[in-house]
This record gives structure tokens, C-alpha cells and sequence, in this order.
């Protein structure tokens, strides 16, 4: 979900390719006979769904794609894409489920291509990514067994990259005014305005002032990792493992979109993961004690850095809301995507504040004890 590398959010570099363009790009680019294509919903960045016809003795592959056309503001920095796009080919070598790029006809891993409509022909960096099977975790009913696996991937995955990717080009991954680094809420103040005058707008202050105040000068207390920083219920997918329709058990079949990675801390990627796996849920404050509890089997959090946990959850409650509002304004058209957080999210962030941290925390470490 990422809108540039800037602290503020792009204005018009969501690209807008029509499906022909798109299938002469894949033959142009990476010599595929597209057979099938449809839109896949997208942030800020355009995704296609396409099968190719295979060629009589063609290599035995994948026949079904994600063509990834990214925004303009986004493609202005070849060098983070190209970390992105090295740590999902890592990750998967390392065993997790993460999509790796088909290559273009001259090897590389993507392009800077023109197109689509708008003025001057802005250029995208393209690419061609394995498509992945499953259903998002949005779409089931989360029960404490995936929930409990989400936590264990967010904290595998990141001290995965931490501690064993290498790329001449990682040091992009330090983005300071990023707006979706989970240490930049406070930079939500430039966006409130897109709230308008009410409740909402006085819990979202109430946030950005208590985080200023009790994160911000935490954070060099807590430990450093990189983040891949979108693990919501719509970048995780899953697949069902057992037969038995009453109690399922799932697995995760697949981790998208590496467009938010960034440094940041380890306990940014479990608050992340609480805040997004509570959208849908019918429990939703039940969620945080079962992802926790996922992550520390791996990576065990400090008295600190639990202590920020309520802080750091809400206030990516906050960011999503406050930058899908602002978002919508400048995308009208795409509202209804941007939208998909807040349809439950302001309940959420509400409940959360009126409960307090005490009792919010009472119960996630009382749950996450019992494992």
C-alpha cells in the first residue's frame, strides 16, 4: 500500500493500462502469448491476473501470472524495486511462500516502460511475478490456528531478511519519511485534514500525541530488523490442509506485495500484522493474543517493546484510515479499495481507545500465556 518513498502521498501515478496494452506489454517485454487476462484490485500500483498459451517444447513452468505495472512516483526509484524484488526471490529459496519475477527477453528481472493514459506517457517499472494460490485471509473465517501462523511468518519472514539477505542496493530500504513506516504516525498530521470535523478526528489526535509522546522516544530501545510492513489480510494468502469442514486448518500459501518494505523494528511487524488480522474478524480483540503469541515462538518481544504494542497498533489503525481518507479525495474512482480497512477500522480504533491499553493488553498477554 505504499504511495512513494516522499512523506507525502503521491497525487495521479496510479497507472491505467487497458487490457490489450497489457498483453502486448507481456509479449513485448517477456515473449508470453497472453490466452487470459482480468484486473487484480490494487493500492496505488495496477495489477493484472494473466494465463499464457505455452509453446510446444517450452520449459515446464507456471502458466499463470501477476503482471505488476508500478506507479509512476514508485518507478522513479529502480534501485528499491529492485531490493523488493531480490528479497521475495531470497525468501523464497528460503522456503516461504513469496512470488519470484519471470524474466524480461533480456534477462532482467523488470523494465521501465511508457503507457497507459494521462499526460506525457509517465513510465512504470514492470514486471511479470508467479501467481500464487489461495484465498486471502480476508475472504475465511480466521480461526486462532492461522492466526497463530500469521504471527510465526511475520517474525520469520523479517528475521529472515535481517538476518541473512544481502543486496548491494539494501540500504534503500531505509526510508525516513516513508508514510507507511510504522515510526512516521506522527507525520499523519500533515493528512488529518482529510477526516473532517468529528470523533474520529479527535481519537486519531489523541493517537498521534500519545505516540509522540511514549513511542517515538522508545524506539532506540527497540531491535532494528527490516519489515516487509503490509502483512494484511489480503497480502497473505491461504489454502485449507484438512478435510474436516468444522475445524479447518490452514496453511499460508503465499505473501504479496513488498511495496511497503522498509527498516523499521520487529515489533512494528506483529502490531501491523494484530491490527490488519482484526479488520474482518468477528473477535476482534481476541486476534492480538494468538498472532503474538505466533510471533514470540520465534522471536520473543522485550518488556519495552510489548509495552508499545497497544501505541504501535493503533496507530497503524490511524495511518490506514487517515491516508485512505486522503487518498480517496485525490482517487475517487478507486474509493471502494481504499475504503476496505475503514468499513470495520473506526469501530475497531474506537473500541480500542475505550477499552484503554490495560485492559486491551490484559487480554492479547493473557491469551498469548496460555500457549
Amino acid at each position: 500500500m505504499s504511495s512513494g518513498n516522499d512523506c507525502k502521498p503521491q497525487t495521479l501515478t496510479k497507472p491505467a493500462l487497458g487490457e490489450e496494452e497489457a498483453m502486448e506489454l507481456v509479449d513485448r517485454v517477456f515473449g508470453l502469448k497472453v490466452s487470459w487476462i482480468g484486473p487484480l484490485p490494487s493500492y496505488d500500483d495496477q495489477n493484472f491476473h494473466v494465463r499464457v498459451s505455452r509453446n510446444k517444447g517450452a520449459a515446464e513452468g507456471a502458466d499463470e501470472y501477476v503482471l505488476k505495472i508500478t506507479n509512476s512516483a514508485d518507478s522513479q526509484e529502480p534501485e528499491l524495486i529492485e531490493v523488493q524484488t531480490r528479497a521475495m526471490m531470497f525468501l523464497s529459496t528460503e522456503g516461504f511462500p513469496s512470488a519470484t519475477p519471470y524474466l524480461t527477453k533480456d534477462g532482467n528481472i523488470m523494465a521501465l516502460e511508457s503507457g497507459g493514459a494521462g499526460p506525457g506517457h509517465r513510465k512504470h517499472m514492470v514486471r511479470l511475478l508467479t501467481y500464487l494460490p489461495g484465498v486471502p485471509v480476508a475472504k475465511i473465517a480466521a480461526n486462532a490456528q492461522i492466526l497463530y501462523q500469521v504471527g510465526k511468518l511475520a517474525a520469520g519472514l523479517d528475521k529472515a531478511l535481517s538476518e541473512k539477505f544481502h543486496h548491494p542496493s539494501v540500504k534503500s530500504l531505509h526510508r525516513g519519511q516513508f508514510i507507511w513506516n510504522l515510526a512516521n504516525v506522527p507525520l499523519l498530521d500533515q493528512y488529518i485534514y482529510a477526516l473532517g470535523q468529528n470523533k474520529y478526528r479527535e481519537v486519531v489526535e489523541q493517537v498521534i500525541e500519545q505516540f509522540k509522546g511514549k513511542v517515538i522516544p522508545k524506539l532506540s530501545s527497540f531491535r532494528a530488523c527490516i519489515n516487509h510492513g503490509d502483512l494484511n489480510d489480503h497480502n497473505i494468502l491461504v489454502d485449507s490442509s484438512s478435510a474436516s469442514p468444522e475445524d479447518p486448518q490452514y496453511r499460508v500459501s503465499g505473501i504479496l506485495d513488498f511495496g511497503d518494505m522498509s527498516y523499521g523494528y520487529y515489533v512494528f511487524e506483529v502490531a501491523i500484522a494484530i491490527m490488519y488480522m482484526m479488520i474482518e474478524s468477528p473477535d476482534p480483540l481476541g486476534v492480538g493474543g494468538h498472532v503474538l503469541a505466533g510471533f514470540e515462538s520465534v522471536v520473543p518481544l522485550s518488556a519495552e517493546e510489548r509495552g508499545a504494542l497497544f501505541l504501535l497498533v493503533s496507530g497503524r489503525f490511524a495511518q490506514s484510515l487517515v491516508i485512505a481518507a486522503h487518498t480517496a479525495l485525490l482517487y475517487p474512482e478507486n474509493k471502494e479499495y481504499l475504503m476496505i480497512t475503514a468499513k470495520t477500522g473506526w469501530r475497531h480504533l474506537m473500541t480500542l481507545f475505550e477499552l484503554g491499553q490495560e485492559a486491551v493488553e490484559k487480554r492479547w498477554f493473557e491469551t498469548a500465556a496460555a500457549y
